[in-house]
């Protein structure tokens, strides 16, 4: 069985809560050993290459240069 839960921080630890229609459907109790495996869902950055590639209408240089226009001090706009 797969369940999704926030983690939540108790004393200096971590903790975990399973819900209890879970528990109840796994037969958990209080004080029963029970085995957890743990998966990070955090995506890898090479997981996010090319995932924009398509979205754009203007090149990467056009919206760097746009990004770098509000960024400019007004002795660079007299330029």
């Amino acid at each position: 069985m797969e369940i999704k839960a926030i983690t939540r921080k108790w004393g200096n630890s971590i903790a975990v809560v399973i819900p209890k229609d879970v528990a109840d459907k796994q037969q958990i109790h209080e004080n029963q050993e029970i085995v957890i495996t743990i998966e990070n869902e955090k995506p890898k950055a090479g997981e996010f290459f090319g995932l924009l590639k398509n979205g754009f209408k203007e090149t990467a240089q056009e919206i760097k240069d746009e990004a770098r226009r509000g960024w400019e001090s007004d002795t660079d706009r007299s330029r």
